[in-house]
């Protein structure tokens, strides 16, 4: 009796470490997934303070939070069930999806700079009607509006984040991928979102310390106050910038995989030659690549952005 208890607690044990082995492993399948996907998560988190800009004080937690449910919502019974079904039975669709979702980036990114250089003339659409009502509009019809485009907008990136993360968990067994993307809805929603959250309240606690604490501190708080408004606008460029390089990376990637190696090998010659420069050699090898993966989302979202203003403009007479 006394052996066949050992024996079994042995057995427990033994499957405790495989448990336990596996649970690490997920983390770190997720955790490299998360990496990969680092680029579109900083387009998430610079393009949706724009949605609470405006608000009351003490309508902005709960806006955010709102958001950030709508978030976990697209990526947990929406976006997770289609790409676990996808990546299971048409595994080879998931190139051509991830360079759809890159020329959507690509377009969004080359739009905003057209913008940005005094092209651009009022954006219609989710982050349009962003700029279009800075929500000073209080109201509960208005807010809701500013949520429901937030996470409309949130859906296009929170699926690029996942088909991302997929992609580089697509050998895995069917329950662990499950489980590794489920760690990076959750990781990578808790991460946007509480990034958003502090920023959207940075310049309240900068007031807060500037009106309550004196000295230092109180410098600190007006510090902050002041620097807001230029941080906003530094997250503003770098979402443009992360949206051009993301959506530039994932077509080259992407034309790589379906066959067409000469942009790809051309910029990999280009990351190799600088590569041996004595001590800066890896930065310059990485901003190599990242400059082309900018420059093709540069000319892709062009080229989309023009054709995308053509058509606007023949609706346009058409309709009159």
């Amino acid at each position: 009796m006394a052996g066949g208890l050992a024996a079994l607690l042995d057995d427990i044990a033994v499957f405790a470490k495989l448990a336990a082995a596996s649970v690490d492993d997920v983390g770190a399948a997720a955790g490299r997934a998360s990496v990969k996907a680092a680029g579109v998560v900083i387009d998430d988190t610079a393009v949706t303070p724009r949605y609470v800009h405006g608000f009351t004080a003490d309508r902005e937690l709960p806006v955010v939070w709102r958001i950030a449910r709508g978030s976990l919502r697209n990526k947990l019974l929406f976006i997770l069930p289609a790409a676990l079904l996808l990546s299971q039975f048409v595994p080879w669709l998931l190139t051509p999806i991830l360079m759809v979702g890159g020329t959507y980036l690509a377009f969004e990114g080359a739009e905003k700079l057209w913008e940005a250089v005094g092209g651009g003339h009022g954006k219609a659409g989710a982050e349009g009607a962003g700029q279009e009502l800075p929500a000073a509009a209080q109201g509960p019809e208005t807010e809701q509006k500013m949520v429901t485009s937030a996470i409309r907008t949130d859906f296009i990136l929170s699926a690029e984040i996942m088909v991302i993360a997929l992609n580089e968990v697509a050998d895995e067994p069917f329950l662990s991928r499950t489980l590794i993307l489920v760690v990076v809805a959750l990781a990578i929603t808790a991460l946007v979102y509480g990034v958003v959250a502090l920023i959207v309240k940075m310049d309240d606690i900068g007031l807060r310390l500037a009106q309550t604490r004196n000295g230092a501190v109180a410098s600190a708080g007006r510090g902050l106050v002041t620097a807001m408004p230029k941080v906003l606008s530094v997250l503003s460029t770098v979402g443009i910038v992360a949206m051009l390089w993301v959506g530039g990376h994932i077509l080259l990637v992407g034309v790589d995989e379906l066959g067409w190696h000469a942009p790809y090998e051309l910029v990999h010659h280009l990351e190799e030659a600088v590569h041996g420069v004595a001590g800066v050699g890896g930065f310059l090898s990485w901003l190599v690549g990242t400059a082309a993966s900018a420059l093709v989302g540069v000319l892709v979202g062009a080229v989309v952005v023009l054709v995308v203003h053509q058509v606007h403009r023949l609706r346009h007479r058409t309709a009159h």
